[in-house]
């Protein structure tokens, strides 16, 4: 059930046959607050989770973050810290039953003064009914709920959850954040101990293969630590089966990268645009991030010239959120290779933008009277719908009459290209303009 471990541990070291045996990244565990590292905005002196970690808050909290970016472990501390009991569930295996279940126990526990934690692991995956079953144990504070998910509560978790939680959003680490958790791994007792040297470059392709995950850059170095007493950037790459990447995800390059996978796109250089994607790929860019900037591009780049690239690209966005990395990176690949070799027009960003710079310079007059709302009384005594032609009624689906306030009659906005789809919407247009603004 443990989440990424954006923090780093400290203490004793740990009795022979005890957690020694347990992966780097859970010996790293933070025992409080003083070894958590990240996340600095949510424990701030006074904050909720702060108040929730110290025991002297009591507000059910939803943690939304990346993987990685250490919710489990906020709520073990928050657990630990206060002396409550602590129960965790998945909602990848849990059902109705054992939410019921581990609510009943909490009950119990109530009556001896007690109160339980309940973590709930990708809270997102419950369904309505099994969020429903939380809601009285929640309201009535048998429970305090602190449940995970990377996706955005207000759109997958039920409203009447939402109103009695607070939502809290976790941040991927930074390079320097990160970086702690490895140096302190190195060193620590409870990790490497100092018995194994490690590079200062191996250190930073640690940080920089984590992509903001400090889970991922432990357990990295963790079976880069198995081959041998020292570890280089070559023992990593042979040991992860990677190669170290020139891409800083907080760096220039991290925006070079970027910007060349767009313009390769844009340019419709297929290959290129392969390169790229594969380069923030093996570095462990966010795949979601990837599929943004494609969706993007979709209508800004390609439009109407081809209007299957937009809906190519949503379908990669949402196949990303369903399936995740690594399947979902052949996904990426086939919406790039469609967007990169699709026919491309800019028509409709310059449309909007010509629009956009008439309404900044006042050109916002008013709407003719025909077309205003007249479902209500009195609108036909001030004008309102009077006279407006309903398109169906006529040839085509197309009436003669003003749309436009008076100031931008006659100005032509969209302008397609004569390339793909839009070469016979350009055709097409051209009839409609001339029927809608024929002499009324």
């Amino acid at each position: 059930m443990s989440d990424g471990l954006f923090d780093v541990g400290g203490g004793d070291e740990p009795a022979s046959g005890s957690v020694v045996a347990a992966p780097l990244a859970v010996r790293m565990r933070p025992a409080g607050l003083d070894e958590v590292v990240g996340q600095d905005h949510l424990l701030k002196p006074g904050s909720p989770l702060r108040r929730l970690v110290e025991g002297s808050g009591a507000a059910s909290v939803i943690l939304y973050g990346p993987p990685g970016t250490g919710k489990t472990t906020l709520a073990s501390l928050i657990s630990g810290a206060t002396g409550r009991r602590f129960e965790a569930l998945s909602a990848l295996s849990a059902g109705v039953k054992d939410v019921r279940a581990v609510i009943d126990e909490a009950r119990r526990s109530a009556v001896h003064g007690r109160q339980t934690v309940l973590f709930i692991d990708e809270v997102h995956r419950f369904s309505k009914t099994q969020q429903d079953a939380l809601l009285a144990a929640v309201e009535n504070r048998v429970v305090l709920l602190v449940a995970a998910t990377t996706e955005n509560p207000s759109f997958s978790v039920v409203a009447p959850l939402l109103s009695r939680s607070l939502i809290l959003q976790l941040q991927p680490l930074t390079a320097d954040a990160v970086r702690t958790v490895v140096q302190r791994a190195i060193t620590d007792p409870r990790g490497l101990g100092g018995a194994v040297e490690v590079d200062d470059d191996a250190v930073a392709l640690l940080v920089t293969l984590s992509a903001g995950d400090a889970r991922r850059a432990l357990t990295a170095l963790e079976v880069a630590a198995e081959a041998g007493e020292r570890v280089t950037v070559e023992v990593i790459e042979q040991s992860l089966d990677k190669a170290a990447v020139r891409y800083d995800r907080d760096g220039d390059q991290h925006y070079d990268v970027v910007s060349a996978f767009i313009k390769s796109v844009r340019g419709s250089d297929v290959d290129a645009a392969l390169h790229y994607l594969a380069r923030m790929l093996t570095a462990g860019e966010d795949p979601r991030f990837i599929a943004r900037r494609l969706m993007i591009l979709a209508s800004e780049d390609i439009g109407i010239a081809d209007p299957t690239a937009l809906p190519t690209a949503v379908a990669a966005a949402q196949t990303v959120q369903l399936i995740g990395l690594p399947e979902a990176q052949l996904t990426l690949a086939h919406a790039t290779v469609h967007l990169a070799t699709a026919p491309k027009s800019n028509a409709v960003t310059v449309a909007l933008g010509a629009a956009m710079a008439d309404i900044r310079a006042g050109k916002a007059g008013m709407v003719p009277a025909h077309l205003r709302d007249g479902h209500y009384a009195g609108a036909a005594a001030l004008g309102h719908a009077q006279g407006y032609k309903y398109a169906h009624d006529h040839p085509g689906g197309v009436a003669a009459q003003q749309y436009p306030p008076d100031e931008l009659v006659g100005v032509d906005y969209y302008r397609p290209t004569a390339y793909g789809a839009e070469r016979e919407i350009g055709g097409r247009l051209e009839k409609l303009r001339a029927i809608i603004r024929r002499k009324r």
